[in-house]
């Protein structure tokens, strides 16, 4: 076979006494003995490792004629490596030995390559030769570096040499590989160390042992990741568990797009359908709201004859339990499909039944359960019986409720603090303060630990009862005392006696608590809960008027740590502008922007409605525009209070900024007070008529909304003629307007004609007025001749106006408004402005023939400078 040697030039300095002499002729030995095992003494491994800066100083030297380019070995040692044709496998073994002794695990491994390159048949003895106990001492060198990513290298390396690497990593080698794995898990080099350990994987090496996989698959979360996630998870023996954690924890940011991701991976790497993979994925669906998808993993494992386990279904009623006729029809098709329900099945149902607001069939749910469990096919839970207490606590029926509770406790279920809740909640919802604290002293005597929410749901039973002064002294107990004290203090005071701050210490400390009358000695335990949020805004609502008292509120829940909410601040509002306080309402407003705190539309509109109520109507609406700078809708209240601030209307100005807000309104989809808009308007357009003189002979609509036509139609042509004028000439469309809707339109017209006269503006052009185009004999044209009367009549005899019949005109349809063209038939009175040039006419279309009247223009101007 051919062997090599490895020649070192070392200058004569450097070997300074024999041994080092003797060695380094060893190493110059032309043919070792091929039986012979050759032994190099530590000193050469030491000299080695000056090896890489003595190859620049070698490289003047001429290099063996076996040595070249293509040799890796050859490369790595540069003119250092001579190949000797007798050298023996037993001394190459022994000097990679020493390499690794010294931690040189690299050059090991270029020494196992090199040869198998050149004598492959030797590759096997050199593999067994190798002392396994110093190359395992050059890796745990390694890894104590840090040099984590040198060593898997080297392994797989050597690994294709035939030296197996799991004999190589001994018990404290894993404990460093472990500690640096992790380093790496929690970094932005995830990614390396999951190529590191695909590598030691493939080795056999326990992947699960070196981190948490859990916290790799938050990382590649983190950083949104999934293919990198998916991979990690494939190393590991239960790799479905990870694969629902990775769906899951990309559903809990939210992000749906690397959900589908990893689940279209678990279809190809799962070789049989999992049901923990469906029913992980079903639930993600519900975290991320789209449970449309829900339904179409639901139907393909249908289409795939995949058999849905109860688990699966459960999941899909609860994602789905907003929609109640759906939830119903899953569980029909659960019984379909020989899926037998549990008892989280009844709980899920009687959830959508409390969402829904269906008590019927709650109660027939309910019923169903408690067959099944008399059957002992099921055992109701706490669960189920406070999910039926709060359907009937949401729906008042708080008797129904109470009846719940004697059943869940004959049969041995002790209720819980949720449960107690909603009892409490049931009797509050009712207005029944009393049996709502007497439930409270059942649950503390029945050893039951109430937490903040059955403390607020008593708050806000006792202000919504309007007994604010009970609601004080029972936060005030709540902070320092025993919360019976003070449910014993108020049944003194509902039952006549007399209370003063002296009374809860007496009875913290004297004869009341020890009296064997008392009903709480039972539970005499201190409460010391910290106050919600909610807490201090129910209290806020107890302070009426009193501003000062909630500003003190507001610095006690801040001493508390608590931060103010939108609902607190909204209600701090309400008090100051409760009292008068315009500006100081509007002032908390800016405070809440400047704590961080953005105002919502309730804190808005309770600031309008301040400004309403006190007459100061220019802020209310200067609110209201501001609020639409913030891009924050109103809602029903905001408009109903705006356009319910007025009593009346004293300019156009007005006028069109109510109906602007009136369109606005129906815009956004609500419904306005139409009648009460119209009463103020009629007022409005009224007051041309009084403005002369006369006496006021409003017109009783026999119309109006009998028919069935909304009163809106009317506002949408105020609206549109008290627009800013930007044409010559002026038509009034009445068209589909009854008598008194008519009157009101043409009144409006006449004052905004007027008001803009009063500003300077000059009149210019008639008034034209377009009453249809109703046939004599029909019912429209019937009503257009009574509003033809009515309008002459309010013109002439009431305006002494000059009224002139237009005589029949063309009507073009040029753009989407109705325009008025002259057909060259003028009246003598009519002027040149007003005529109007007919283009466009088609000959396939026949114009429609409008009738109308027209106010001169020459009496309206002696009727305005009349009134001047």
């Amino acid at each position: 076979m051919r062997n090599f040697v490895i020649v070192f030039s070392f200058s004569s300095s450097v070997i300074t006494n024999p041994h080092h002499r003797h060695n380094h002729r060893r190493c110059y030995a032309a043919a070792p003995e091929p039986n012979r095992k050759t032994k190099s003494t530590s000193s050469l491994t030491k000299q080695l490792q000056s090896l890489p800066q003595q190859q620049s100083a070698s490289s003047s030297s001429s290099s063996s004629p076996l040595s070249s380019s293509a040799n890796p070995f050859s490369n790595h040692f540069s003119d250092a490596v001579r190949w000797i044709p007798d050298g023996s496998v037993e001394y190459y073994a022994d000097f990679a030995s020493k390499l690794a002794e010294d931690g040189r695990i690299q050059d090991v491994a270029l020494i196992a390559e090199t040869l198998a390159a050149e004598s492959g048949a030797n590759v096997a003895r050199f593999a067994s030769m190798v002392d396994s106990e110093l190359l395992s001492k050059g890796i745990s060198l390694n890894l104590r570096q840090g040099k984590i990513e040198i060593v898997v290298y080297t392994l797989k390396r050597i690994e294709k040499v035939g030296i197996a690497p799991l004999d190589l990593v001994d018990e404290s080698s894993v404990k460093l590989m472990r500690r640096q794995f992790r380093a790496m898990a929690n970094s932005v080099l995830v990614e390396k160390a999951i190529d590191l350990m695909e590598i030691l994987a493939g080795f056999g090496f326990k992947i699960k042992d070196l981190v948490d996989p859990f916290d790799v698959v938050k990382i590649c979360v983190d950083i949104s990741n999934p293919q990198l996630a998916i991979r990690y998870a494939c190393l590991l023996p239960h790799t479905e568990i990870l694969l629902c954690r990775i769906i899951h924890g990309f559903g809990k940011k939210g992000d749906m797009v690397s959900v589908m991701t990893a689940y279209e991976a678990c279809k190809e790497i799962l070789d049989t359908p999992n049901m923990y993979i469906y029913r992980t994925m079903i639930d993600v669906c519900g975290l991320c709201g789209d449970y449309v998808k829900s339904r179409y993993i639901y139907e393909d494992l249908l289409k795939e004859n995949i058999k849905p386990n109860i688990y699966v279904m459960n999941s899909l009623m609860n994602v789905n339990s907003h929609d109640l006729g759906y939830t119903v029809k899953i569980y029909k098709n659960m019984q379909k499909l020989d899926v037998i329900a549990d008892m989280t099945s009844y709980n899920i149902l009687l959830k959508t039944c409390c969402l829904a607001g269906r008590v019927d069939l709650a109660q027939d749910i309910y019923k169903e359960a408690k067959r099944m469990e008399s059957s002992g096919l099921l055992k109701l839970d706490a669960f189920t019986y406070c999910t039926i207490i709060k359907v009937f606590a949401d729906a008042k029926m708080w008797k129904m409720a109470l009846k719940v509770k004697e059943d869940m406790q004959s049969v041995g279920v002790t209720p819980n603090t949720h449960t107690w809740s909603s009892l409490i909640s049931a009797c509050a919802n009712a207005g029944l303060v009393e049996q709502a604290n007497q439930l409270f002293e059942e649950m503390l005597a029945s050893g039951g630990e109430p937490n903040s929410q059955c403390f607020n749901i008593l708050l806000h039973a006792c202000v919504e009862a309007c007994q604010y002064d009970r609601a004080f002294r029972l936060f005030q107990s709540w902070k320092g005392s025993s919360a019976k004290e003070a449910l014993y203090t108020d049944d003194i005071v509902s039952k006549g006696g007399s209370f003063s701050p002296n009374n809860l210490e007496n009875h913290g400390s004297g004869s009341l608590v020890n009296s064997n009358s008392s009903p709480y000695i039972q539970a005499s335990n201190r409460f010391f809960f910290k106050p919600t949020t909610a807490t201090f805004n129910i209290l806020l609502k107890a302070c009426g008027t009193d501003y000062y008292r909630a500003k003190e509120l507001m610095e006690e829940m801040k001493s508390l740590g608590l931060a103010p909410n939108q609902i607190t601040w909204s209600t701090l509002i309400d008090i100051c502008g409760g009292s008068g306080d315009v500006e100081g309402a509007v002032r908390i407003l800016r405070i809440m922007h400047s704590a961080g705190t953005r105002p919502d539309v309730v804190a808005y509109t309770t600031a309008i409605k301040i400004c309403a109520e006190n007459k100061s109507l220019k802020l209310a609406f200067s609110l209201f525009e501001e609020m639409r700078r913030y891009q924050i809708k109103p809602n029903w209240v905001t408009y109903n209070t705006l356009l319910k601030a007025r009593s009346k209307y004293g300019s156009l100005l007005e006028v069109r900024q109510c109906l602007a807000i009136y369109q606005d309104m129906r815009k956004a989809g609500y419904k306005p007070n139409d009648h009460f808009l119209k009463e103020l308007i009629e007022e409005w357009c009224e007051g041309v008529i009084q403005e002369n003189g006369q006496s006021q002979d409003k017109i009783i609509d026999q119309e109006g909304t009998d028919l069935g036509r909304p009163v809106s139609l009317l506002f949408e042509k105020v609206a549109t003629h008290l627009q800013e004028r930007t044409a010559g000439n002026l038509a009034i469309d009445l068209q589909g307007l009854t008598k008194v809707e008519a009157r009101l339109v043409v009144l409006a017209v006449l004052r905004m004609i007027k008001e803009d006269y009063m500003r300077g503006d000059v009149v210019t052009d008639d008034v034209v007025i377009i009453l249809g185009t109703g046939e004599a004999n029909t019912d429209s044209g019937k009503q257009e001749s009574a509003v033809k009367d009515v309008l002459v009549k309010l013109l002439k005899d009431e305006l002494s106006l000059v009224v002139l019949p237009a005589g029949q005109r063309h009507l073009i349809d040029i753009t989407q408004d109705a325009q008025l063209v002259d057909d060259g038939n003028q009246d003598p009175e009519h002027t040149s402005e007003n005529t109007i040039s007919i283009v466009g006419i088609s000959s396939t279309r026949r114009p429609a023939i409008l009738e109308r009247l027209m106010v001169t223009k020459a009496s309206l101007r002696r009727w305005l400078q009349r009134k001047k």
